[in-house]
């Protein structure tokens, strides 16, 4: 299908191997639907909850962090570098936790079974 070939020249002047010009590609399958992309984001609602569970974890680490500098000094800026301490390695943990219980949940949601969609689109009053 390669009508004819016209040597590429650089801005340079230099000349470089010739580019074919086509004229038609073919297609190997023209039947062939792709399938529609999957959403990648989960539900709302469930974004929130792993938000509020960030928060709880941060303060829940807080605390223990504070508690804990405040057990081991005589207070003052250890109690709150602990709690500072804390409160960013739980949030963290429950931040890492969070992601990726929303991405199983997202996978979990996308890959049903092939009957259990063929039964939903079907419905029940077909008998």
């Amino acid at each position: 299908m390669v009508e004819s070939e016209t040597p590429a020249s650089s801005p340079d002047g230099r000349r470089d191997l010739p580019v074919p010009k086509v004229s038609h590609t073919p297609v190997p399958f023209p039947d062939l639907i792709a399938p529609q992309p999957v959403r990648a984001d989960p539900p709302s609602q469930a974004r929130w909850l792993a938000f509020a569970g960030v928060l709880v974890g941060g303060l829940m680490g807080g605390l223990t962090g504070y508690g804990t500098g405040d057990l081991l000094s005589d207070g003052g800026p250890a109690a709150a570098l602990g709690g500072l301490a804390g409160a960013t390695i739980g949030a963290v943990g429950v931040g890492i936790v969070a992601s990726l219980t929303l991405r199983a949940m997202n996978e979990w949601r996308e890959a049903q079974h092939p009957e259990a969609a063929d039964d939903q689109t079907q419905g029940s009053g077909s008998s």
